[in-house]
């Protein structure tokens, strides 16, 4: 797959397009996090808040917030895939943004926690494709 961004050259300092890559995958989770996670994934990928209806009205499965904090997650890494051209650091972002967003709902962080934590992950994600451990 073609990044959306050219891969950092391994070994080669150059700020610009590391800015550059860090900025998009920020902006990234910026839309994957507010206008595309919306109320129903917000409230339903928390375990402890009542479950929302489903579309057609019916009530919820007992555990549909598995499902809303895998496709929240999902997105995330989908963002990161296609930006960075690399499926494992999208496979990364799934299984780390899940964890993140499972540590807020369970209180041990709280939202601004949270969003540094998600910044960090993608200064990562520049940082190891700049050392040129992931092709």
């Amino acid at each position: 797959m073609t990044p959306m961004f050219p891969v950092l050259p391994a070994g080669e300092f150059d700020p610009a397009a590391a800015a550059t890559l860090f900025f998009a995958l920020v902006i990234g989770h910026a839309i994957a996090d507010f206008p595309l996670q919306g109320d129903f994934l917000s409230r339903g990928k928390n375990r402890h808040l009542p479950p929302p209806k489903l579309a057609d009205g019916n009530e919820s499965p007992k555990r549909l917030w598995i499902y809303l904090m895998s496709a929240h997650a999902l997105t995330h890494a989908g963002f990161v895939w296609l930006m960075t051209g690399s499926a494992l650091l999208g496979l990364v972002e799934f299984v780390l943004h899940w964890m993140i967003d499972v540590a807020k709902c369970e209180q041990r962080t709280n939202f601004e926690t949270d969003q540094w934590l998600h910044v960090l992950t993608k200064a990562l994600y520049v940082a190891v494709l700049w050392a040129g451990w992931i092709g």
